[in-house]
């Protein structure tokens, strides 16, 4: 190809935890920085060359990148990036600049697909923005020669003294003709990643995502990059993809990251009857809305090889739900909680674990509703439960009004849903604070939990070795206010 280019794909580190404390964030969960590999895999397609490093997996590595600027001097260094790590990618972007000053730094990811045209203004170590999905704009950037910039849609550039935003894409990518992500880019994959602790029954494991977008508006949700457009494999593409993973890398488990994975209930049967013809051993889990469920879908997804199923369930509090979370027309409950209590006994009853996640420090958030909360987790048979800190992305429909309704730190590397940086009217951070550590303390303190935990000792031996192994780092996490 007389055309040929060659990329360094960049995942930066960023922050990714609470200043002070005791990071476990790496320790529970790495996992793969899908988006690039589907770009890498999709330029190879095209004629060009690619590297993908993770700092994220392979943290303080600033050399190894230095190194392959070095040696394979690249036409494009790309970076995507969420909030808490934008910063971190303009730190390895003027180190790019200085290393090697013809390669074109471009920027993705939600964050730059939510502010734009902003950034590229502020920080002109950007050259190219790319908004919203990567793969054609990405190639038509490469392969332009810097000629007729104008003409790519979903790119951001300069002209002249002007920051100018070409559109929105309109004609999108078939999701069926993307080439499978090159996880073999990645530094000693699968060993060097992990899917979250005691999520799992055997290693190596992995994460794919086999649809795009979501049709839903809940406040708290960034839908920047793909918007409300929602696309997704057909179901013999999904059980050729896992196949390939079994074959290429012995991937014994999946983690489906789509955010909606049930959406289309007939390609969940489908692709379930696929797999257990097939005859494929190979377990996964999966994300669900309740209303999007019921006993013959579940069914099937268990004996296609469903380990757990995760709920957005994100509140006790009835009032605050309402607010917050939509529903498609056609999928409205009257009773939410009476039905996410109903399809939690449902899922259990067809032998699938369940992890139910919430957040804490919502809009209108008072004290009276985290005790709702708590309550209501510890009436519901959970096997797993995360309770992340609400954080108001630049893309989520609450940021516009966000303060509002209390104090907000924009400081985007704490933006990681694992601080406070929103503190709703009425609380002080240290008050959050102690109700999350309260809230936490309660649920693993049941001994229906610490049963469910230890039984994980035949059900994910892998996960206890690196619960013992790491035990120190995880009792320091559990001393509030321990620092470093």
């Amino acid at each position: 190809m007389s055309n040929r280019k060659s990329i360094l794909f960049i995942h930066p580190q960023g922050e990714n935890w609470i200043p002070g404390q005791e990071n476990i964030s790496r320790i529970v969960n790495i996992m793969p920085p899908l988006g690039l590999l589907s770009l890498s895999a999709w330029l190879e397609r095209h004629g060009h060359q690619t590297w993908v490093h993770d700092c994220y997996a392979f943290p303080g590595s600033d050399d190894r990148i230095l190194e392959t600027l070095r040696e394979q001097q690249p036409d494009f260094v790309c970076f995507s990036t969420t909030t808490s790590s934008f910063l971190d990618g303009i730190r390895l972007a003027h180190r790019v600049r200085e290393a090697r000053p013809s390669a074109r730094c471009v920027f993705g990811g939600v964050h730059l697909s939510a502010l734009g045209e902003r950034l590229l203004a502020e920080y002109p170590v950007i050259d190219f923005g790319v908004m919203g999905e990567g793969e054609e704009t990405l190639r038509e950037l490469v392969e332009s020669e810097g000629k007729q910039l104008a003409d790519i849609r979903g790119l951001i550039h300069r002209q002249k003294d002007r920051v100018v935003f070409n559109g929105y894409r309109e004609q999108l990518v078939d999701m069926d003709s993307l080439p499978f992500p090159l996880y073999e880019k990645l530094h000693g994959f699968p060993d060097s990643y992990r899917l979250p602790i005691f999520s799992y029954p055997k290693a190596p494991n992995t994460t794919i995502i086999t649809s795009r977008g979501c049709p839903y508006t809940c406040s708290y949700c960034d839908r920047s990059v793909f918007r409300r457009s929602y696309r997704y494999n057909s179901p013999q593409y999904m059980l050729n993809y896992l196949l390939h993973l079994r074959q290429r890398f012995n991937i014994r488990h999946v983690n489906i990251y789509d955010d909606t994975f049930t959406l289309k209930r007939q390609r969940v049967l489908d692709f379930c009857q696929l797999k257990i013809s097939s005859g494929l051993k190979m377990t996964f889990n999966c994300a669900a809305r309740t209303e999007q469920l019921d006993r013959e879908m579940l069914v099937q997804l268990k004996r296609a090889g469903c380990w757990m199923i995760s709920l957005g369930i994100e509140t006790g509090d009835p009032q605050l739900l309402q607010r917050h979370r939509s529903y498609l027309p056609s999928q409205v409950v009257e009773n939410p909680l009476q039905n996410i209590r109903e399809t939690v006994l449902l899922i259990k009853e067809c032998g699938i674990r369940v992890k139910g996640l919430f957040m804490m420090g919502l809009p209108g958030e008072t004290g009276e509703s985290i005790r709702q909360s708590m309550e209501y987790v510890f009436s519901l048979p959970l096997d797993d439960f995360n309770l992340s800190k609400l954080t108001p992305f630049p893309g989520a429909p609450m940021y516009r009004d966000i303060r509002n309704h209390g104090s907000f730190d924009e400081t985007w590397e704490l933006m990681n849903a694992a601080n406070f940086t929103f503190i709703p009217h009425g609380f002080t951070r240290e008050e959050l604070e102690g109700l999350h550590l309260e809230f936490y303390r309660r649920y693993f303190s049941r001994p229906s939990t610490l049963f469910n935990y230890a039984s994980m000792m035949w059900k994910s031996p892998d996960s206890w070795l690196r619960f013992w192994k790491d035990l120190p780092t995880f009792l320091k996490c559990t001393r509030k206010g321990k620092r470093k």
